[in-house]
């Protein structure tokens, strides 16, 4: 069994940059303890990337915040984080889910049975996102989440992203 660890967006503009909260801050060191316990290789890293027209995207007519524009400070991995992931494989992603990441983890999934773990930011957009498109494309393998390495956009929709992956058959753990 390989056990992989999917690290969703901890970028700067989410952990205390534009979209930042006191919540996101609190679990860096939770997050890159979690980096340390997977072999290199086996961490895969998202990267949340708009480029300068993001406003006029959709996402940025609905969420009018400049965030995560590719090359920007904010859109640099968290420094804490970043030492850590040193030589895992990052994925660019222009939107919540990456299917990209779901093909290349399908791809190892069809070569070995594997694993999948999700931590990261945020609950419930992009890491909800992530977990249920891995769901998709691979029901038989077993996905968790670690909750005490992830935080919402408020404390409620963490807490409601996490029910959301409880009842699509994603475990959740890490919760006291």
């Amino acid at each position: 069994m390989r056990d992989l660890l999917i690290v969703v967006d901890m970028q700067k503009d989410f952990v205390d940059g534009a979209l930042g909260t006191k919540e996101a801050v609190s679990i860096v060191p939770a997050v890159v303890d979690k980096i340390r316990e997977y072999k290199i290789e086996d961490v895969f890293v998202t990267r949340d990337t708009h480029q300068k027209d993001y406003l006029s995207t959709r996402e940025g007519r609905n969420l009018p915040v400049e965030h995560c524009i590719e090359g920007t400070p904010g859109w640099e991995i968290d420094a804490k984080v970043a030492k850590a992931v040193e030589g895992a494989t990052i994925i660019n992603k222009p939107t919540f889910g990456s299917t990209k990441l779901a093909d290349m983890i399908r791809k190892i999934s069809e070569k070995e049975e594997i694993s999948i773990e999700l931590i990261g930011l945020c609950t419930d957009i992009c890491v909800v996102s992530n977990a249920l498109l891995l769901k998709a494309a691979m029901p038989e393998v077993e996905i968790s989440v670690d909750a005490s390495c992830c935080a919402g956009v408020t404390p409620e929709k963490h807490e409601a992203a996490l029910e959301t992956m409880r009842s699509c058959q994603i475990q959740v753990k890490g919760v006291e």
